[in-house]
């Protein structure tokens, strides 16, 4: 995938407030309320190992404001993104609105959402992650094995917001330390 490309399209995502906007009144209620409900989610652990990140991550969500799985999963991304912002940059992007780009990433023939896509400083793909994570669909099984969607209108509870946020962490991490040992951004920061 062509790194303009993805530049691109990381100019026209949104920042995630700006994101949260574009929803009804009441799709904005739901993100602010798990976001809020999220503001001492992120572990002393979590903050230390996000804050020792030294390269520079741009996060792209392919998302649906209308989508019950981002907005559980959303916020706990802006929320790790937010500790350490001087290296990572988070931006959301309507699925819909940017076929050209959902298409390329679509998860068992679906166009699922939301897919987060893990590019270097320079719009570089590193990785792809998406639509829930191993713990969101643990949870999901245990509940429900049909085909309706999560509608975001209740709160998952506690265990399943850390397992998830933690699940986040790791491929954060793992993206991190990708970046980090890339032979080519080691050339080029003599590190």
């Amino acid at each position: 995938m062509e790194m303009s490309f993805l530049s691109e399209k990381f100019k026209l995502a949104l920042p995630y407030e700006q994101y949260v906007k574009t929803g009804t009144e009441e799709q904005q209620r739901r993100w602010k309320q798990f976001y809020d409900a999220t503001a001492s989610a992120v572990t002393p652990s979590q903050r230390d190992t996000l804050n020792g990140f030294v390269r520079e991550m741009n996060v792209l969500i392919i998302s649906g404001i209308w989508c019950g799985d981002c907005v559980q999963q959303c916020p706990l991304v802006q929320r790790l993104a937010e500790v350490n912002a001087a290296r990572i940059q988070v931006r959301l992007i309507d699925r819909d609105a940017h076929k050209d780009l959902s298409h390329r990433f679509r998860m068992n023939e679906g166009d699922r959402v939301p897919v987060t896509l893990f590019l270097a400083e320079d719009f570089s793909l590193c990785g792809a992650f998406g639509d829930r994570t191993l713990h969101r669909y643990r949870a999901i099984a245990r509940r429900q094995l049909g085909a309706s969607c999560p509608t975001g209108l209740a709160a998952p509870d506690a265990d399943e917001v850390a397992a998830t946020l933690q699940d986040w962490m790791d491929e954060f991490e793992r993206m991190q330390l990708m970046l980090r040992l890339s032979p080519r951004l080691r050339a080029k920061y003599g590190d």
